[in-house]
């Protein structure tokens, strides 16, 4: 009669310290946006049940008050057009759709392959890093705002 061996031991104890440390690391902001994302995709699968069983909606605030589309309108209907792989429902809502697709699946591997240990632990951005990335996010934000007023004919 034999029971666990060290080694069985061992790789409990290893595996249980590292959910502990994945869950206390520190997350850099791709990884903290992909997560986001992925609660956001869970959303878009869930919203359309809940939606037709409620008849709750989510308005656009902007778009409510003064008819002005806001930069990310049609977001929710480009995501769950997209969970419900209607590509070109998605691509006419929201086309960046797509690109927030991609930086969530993306970041969630970054996220998964940290966690595992197989992946160096974040870094700090330098000052001129978070500088590139906010202008690259204000550009394409600018850019999806050009797309919904042209959407909306207002331009």
């Amino acid at each position: 009669m034999s029971g666990p061996g060290p080694g069985k031991a061992g790789v409990v104890t290893a595996a249980v310290s590292r959910c502990r440390s994945a869950v206390a690391r520190p997350y850099s902001v791709p990884e903290r946006l992909g997560l986001s994302g992925l609660a956001a995709t869970a959303a878009a699968f869930c919203y359309p049940t809940v939606s037709g069983h409620t008849g709750l909606t989510l308005p656009c605030p902007l778009r409510t008050l003064t008819g002005v589309p806001c930069p990310m309108c049609g977001m929710t209907t480009a995501a769950t057009r997209l969970a419900a792989g209607q590509l070109g429902a998605a691509l006419a809502a929201n086309p960046f759709v797509l690109l927030l697709a991609g930086l969530t699946a993306v970041s969630s591997v970054l996220v998964a392959v940290r966690s595992l240990g197989l992946a160096p632990p974040p870094v700090r951005w330098t000052e001129a890093r978070q500088r590139n990335a906010r202008l690259v996010a204000t550009i394409i934000l600018v850019a999806s705002w050009m797309f919904q007023l042209h959407r909306f004919n207002w331009i």
